[in-house]
């Protein structure tokens, strides 16, 4: 085995110890399809390099950090964690030098998510439970405690939401990810699930147009920017996320910008997308 294949299995090891509380073969096995017997092996490599890492939890049937664990190759970002579980990073990438090609991607500010507030919130997704939480907003710094029920984590580009349905508003609510406090306590199942959540369940199309107040040729630039389609770019996305949607697009749907230039696209069916807009 390469080098790199033995790191990128250590890495996938530390990261599922790291987040959700314990790691198994299965875990690696289902990630670089290999057989248990490997994935059992690359564990026991694992151990013998950091001996004071992990250890066997009989209960649960797989290794869990000790608390002697530390991080040798992960980050410490929980966006790590939450890119890869949601599909948004590979697993594997080109080793061959051939298929590489040079490439930055911007840095943005990691958000603090410690990974005892994680598991929790993970078992609560998994197992469709209530979960007891405490949460500060910008509007509301002093901690406010609630009973929640997650169903999906939503990356908005800068930072991580939960979508939850929220027993104190008695309905489905966002929460950024990082402004959760202490250690979530699980309670009992919920009858409350994402097929509940009329926002997330009901799909919508923005229609946008380039600025009306740019001349033809800075309309054509941004018709084949977006390959539109007839002057407009469709985009279909669930109501729950429409208004997110907006902000990466960078669609000011308050005013128009003093600058067409810098407002560049207008959202044409206003009146049809306002009602799932936030306030």
């Amino acid at each position: 085995m390469q080098q790199s294949d033995i790191e990128r299995r250590y890495w996938l090891i530390e990261l599922i110890a790291y987040w959700e509380g314990r790691v198994a073969t299965t875990h690696l096995s289902e990630f670089f399809g290999i057989g248990r017997q490997q994935a059992s092996k690359d564990i026991g490599s694992y151990k013998r390099a950091f001996p004071r890492h992990l250890e066997y939890d009989t209960h649960s049937k797989g290794y869990v950090p000790t608390t002697a664990f530390q991080r040798q190759h992960i980050s410490g970002d929980v966006t790590e964690y939450l890119s890869l579980m949601t599909g948004m990073r590979a697993h594997a990438s080109p080793q061959s030098a051939a298929c590489q090609l040079p490439h930055l991607a911007l840095a943005h500010p990691p958000r603090t998510v410690p990974p005892e507030l994680m598991r929790p919130l993970l078992r609560a997704i998994r197992q469709q439970r209530r979960v007891e939480v405490d949460y500060v907003s910008v509007s509301n710094p002093s901690r406010d405690g609630r009973i929640i029920v997650p169903h999906t984590f939503v990356s908005t580009g800068l930072r991580w939401h939960l979508r939850a349905y929220c027993e104190k508003s008695q309905g489905y609510r966002d929460f950024v990810l990082s402004r959760f406090r202490g250690i979530p306590e699980l309670l009992d199942r919920s009858a409350y699930s994402s097929a509940g959540d009329d926002a997330w369940n009901t799909q919508v199309t923005l229609r946008l147009q380039p600025d009306p107040r740019l001349n033809s040729a800075r309309k054509d630039a941004l018709i084949h920017d977006y390959a539109m389609h007839n002057g407009e770019l469709q985009l279909r996305t669930r109501a729950a996320l429409a208004h997110y949607l907006l902000l990466e697009m960078q669609v000011n749907i308050k005013m128009l910008d003093g600058n067409p230039e810098a407002q560049q696209l207008v959202l044409v069916n206003l009146d049809e997308i306002k009602p799932w807009l936030f306030s």
